[in-house]
């Protein structure tokens, strides 16, 4: 299905039933990474999974900003009455999740994974990789994540939603980094996971479905 929020079009799936979950994922992906995972949760909740503007079926765009992305979940959520929700992102979309929860009350449970606040979150390695991928491809996707974000903790301690903070112990995010947002989310729990990169626990993985089964319930 599609719906025009914020100026522009956003492609979403609907599977399941009960509560109301949204999903999003990270940089460069679209909501197919979360097809294994909506097939357990399905059965507990009513899985809203989105692709994220300039992304998979949505519409195409010259610039991107997470604001703009946030903005476009807090219409989604304005326009289809959504309520009682749980929302769950994944790297670019654990960064739209904070500034979601932090501008409005429309989130109730907030689940984020490998999410930063400033770009020199990433890992050094992490960050001079990417400044050299976007010399060669000029990827406005990739600037986005050079550039953006920059949430303080103000920001974060404005957070009123039941938050659960994850990383994986090997995650292109500074342990420190994780921690610090953490640290700035009142009453939020944090969960490293060992072993696990960035993005082996959530792409066409159920690995996170305990996880989130548990700290909703």
């Amino acid at each position: 299905m599609k719906i025009v929020v914020n100026g522009s079009e956003l492609f979403y799936k609907v599977t399941g039933q009960g509560r109301t979950m949204i999903l999003v994922h990270g940089n460069g992906e679209e909501h197919h990474i979360f097809d294994q995972l909506v097939e357990v949760l399905k059965e507990y909740y009513t899985c809203y999974c989105i692709d994220s503007r300039g992304h998979g079926e949505s519409s195409k765009v010259e610039k991107y900003s997470y604001q703009a992305m946030a903005e476009d979940i807090m219409d989604f959520i304005k326009k289809l009455g959504l309520t009682d929700v749980i929302y769950y992102g994944f790297s670019d979309g654990g960064i739209v999740g904070l500034l979601v929860a932090s501008q409005s009350d429309l989130i109730n449970d907030l689940i984020i994974s490998g999410a930063n606040i400033e770009p020199r979150g990433l890992k050094d390695y992490v960050y001079y990789i990417m400044k050299a991928a976007y010399i060669i491809k000029k990827d406005p996707k990739i600037k986005l994540m050079l550039d953006q974000p920059h949430i303080n903790h103000y920001t974060l301690q404005k957070i009123k939603a039941r938050t659960l903070v994850l990383a994986g112990s090997k995650d292109m995010i500074k342990e420190s980094h994780t921690i610090e947002i953490a640290h700035n989310i009142s009453g939020s729990k944090l969960l490293i996971l060992p072993k696990e990169d960035h993005s082996s626990y959530v792409i066409n993985s159920t690995k996170l479905a305990p996880i989130i089964l548990s700290f909703v319930k």
